[in-house]
């Protein structure tokens, strides 16, 4: 359960104490010793392969990667400046962020791996829970304590959760990994409806907040949208009933089948009303007062958040209004990067890692340096990372904004093309991944490219475009508007596209238009399918909603038309 209050050290992010900074310690001297006799050959790959695992350390095509934990996306500045000390000191100059908010290492060497969570240690971070079947980061909302429609600061609960979860001694070896997403508003910026468990905040009929809860989604070989288990979970029993869930899957979730292992495939078994009765009995017969979260305890959690000292910038809104009339180039920043505020005078503003022709997620440590100083200068020294593989200043003053803009512009981090076809998520493909079938960095960069110009993005308008290297789906091609799924063709990288997905309110999973194609045959059916919709949608109509209206029939006709 949660550990006792002391003042917090950084706006945003969860102080920690002596018991999290010694277990850190303890943590890292065990692997360190786990490492020597794995070089030692006292261990074998095959025995060292869960330990490493368990600490984050994966062996992938060419070099380890490291994948380090950022719990609900929130790192201060101080930690961006260690992650950006790593990069330079152990790997080639940057890391790569992830869709569960995390950042990816991906050129370490074994020997140097207990020094980098040395490292990140006395920097309050770790890797642990990265990797491995149990229950993964818990990813947030990008601006969790920010956004005006919030009903909670799901970030509180986000760490709740973390503590409930880091090593808990009976989910340490789940049927498989487990992935838990939370947002405190009903507006799902998380993917909520793709989670093992996804859990967005309302308000309940006597005005406390409550948790809807959504079980069984997922992508990979099986896409499975998440069916909602719960409408009105209030607060006092999120983490009894969580338990519940994992203790119904822990029991009778698949260990004969990897591809069968997931939770999704134990509530379609199962179906939703067994599935439900069977965690609702476990609830009923736990001794739920262990668990309960009385005020006091979450009281306890929120002060280990420092809140921002807002100041009066009211005055800022006109001044931005004048800015935005007198750049037009500013201002189509301004309506693509920028977050409503709860605060008068505020926003939150999501800064692009995919420049044109740039390696979407990839920051480097001159970059990563720029941002920590960015955040203590504009943002109260803290930062947030995206499950769309973005970053996010979460408290920036509107008279800010403009200079803001021309800093970022000056050092390829001012795009402006958050949510449009340029926004691209892709995983690292098989570039890195031994699992790969192909490569989504090219394809990505070529893309990019294609679709760069800033005027063609905003008639485009909204559209979500996601990219995975295997059936894995870690680039999330599933859930894009528009996908593409590497694959294996007759020992050739080829790409299939999807059409139709989506990881709001309205999920929907994304199918298959055809046969697949070479990269640059992929590319320039993609160009084809954007055509068609610009042609043929209505007025004030997004991407998806043309494609829902049509069918995939004439963007089928268009992406497989002869030049």
């Amino acid at each position: 359960m949660p550990h006792s209050p002391q003042p917090p050290a950084d706006v945003g992010r969860y102080a920690y104490d002596a018991v999290d900074r010694t277990f850190l310690k303890q943590r890292v001297e065990q692997f360190r010793d786990q490492v020597q006799r794995r070089i030692s050959g006292a261990l074998s790959e095959d025995e060292f392969k869960p330990l490493r695992l368990m600490n984050g350390l994966y062996l992938q095509l060419h070099a380890y990667m490291l994948r380090v934990a950022i719990p609900y996306g929130i790192v201060s500045a101080n930690q961006m400046r260690t992650l950006a000390h790593i990069a330079r000191r152990y790997d080639r100059d940057y890391g790569h962020f992830t869709t569960r908010q995390n950042i990816q290492f991906n050129w370490i060497r074994l020997e140097d791996a207990p020094d980098i969570l040395n490292i990140l240690a006395d920097a309050e971070m770790h890797a642990i829970q990265t990797s491995g079947n149990c229950i993964r980061n818990v990813t947030s909302d990008q601006f969790a304590g920010a956004a005006r429609d919030e009903v909670l600061d799901p970030r509180v609960h986000a760490e709740i959760l973390r503590q409930w979860s880091t090593l808990h001694p009976e989910f340490t070896f789940l049927p498989r990994k487990f992935k838990i997403a939370i947002s405190g508003s009903v507006q799902d910026r998380v993917a909520a409806r793709f989670h093992d468990i996804g859990l967005l905040a309302r308000k309940g009929e006597n005005g406390r907040a409550v948790f809807e809860v959504y079980v069984g989604g997922g992508l990979g070989r099986t896409p499975v949208i998440g069916v909602k288990l719960r409408d009105d979970l209030p607060e006092e029993d999120l983490i009894a009933y969580l338990e519940a869930v994992l203790r119904v899957y822990n029991a009778y979730g698949r260990r004969d089948n990897i591809y069968k292992a997931r939770i999704k495939i134990l509530v379609q078994a199962l179906g939703l009303g067994a599935f439900r009765d069977e965690v609702n009995a476990e609830f009923m017969a736990m001794d739920r007062s262990r668990y309960r979260l009385q005020p006091e305890v979450v009281a306890a959690i929120r002060a280990r958040f420092a809140t921002p000292v807002f100041e009066d910038a009211s005055a800022g809104t006109a001044q931005l209004a004048a800015q935005t009339k007198a750049d037009p180039a500013f201002a189509t920043w301004v309506g693509t990067n920028t977050h409503p505020h709860q605060q008068d005078g505020y926003c939150s503003v999501t800064i692009s890692c995919k420049p044109a022709g740039g390696i979407p997620g990839d920051v480097t440590s001159a970059q990563m340096d720029l941002l920590a100083d960015l955040a203590d200068q504009y943002s109260f020294g803290e930062l947030r990372i995206t499950h769309l593989q973005n970053v996010v200043l979460g408290h920036v003053r509107k008279d800010n904004l403009f200079a803001l803009w021309q800093v970022l512009s000056a050092n390829g981090l001012g795009t402006a093309n958050i949510g449009m076809i340029t926004d691209i998520i892709a995983c690292p493909g098989l570039d890195y991944c031994a699992l790969a079938n192909a490569r989504s960095i090219p394809i990505a960069q070529k893309l990019s490219q294609r679709f760069s110009n800033a005027a063609l993005q905003q008639e485009i308008g909204a559209l979500r475009l996601n990219i995975s290297g295997c059936i894995n789906a870690c680039g999330h091609h599933h859930a894009g508007h528009i996908g593409i799924l590497g694959v294996d063709k007759r020992g050739e990288e080829a790409f299939q596209i999807t059409l139709g997905g989506n990881s709001g309110e309205d999920a929907s999973i994304g199918q298959i238009i055809g046969s697949a194609m070479s990269e640059d045959e992929t590319v320039d059916a993609i160009a084809r399918i954007v055509d068609t919709y610009l042609v043929q949608r209505k007025p004030g109509e997004r991407f998806i909603e043309t494609c829902r209206r049509l069918g995939a029939a004439p963007f089928k006709d268009a992406a497989y038309a002869t030049a």
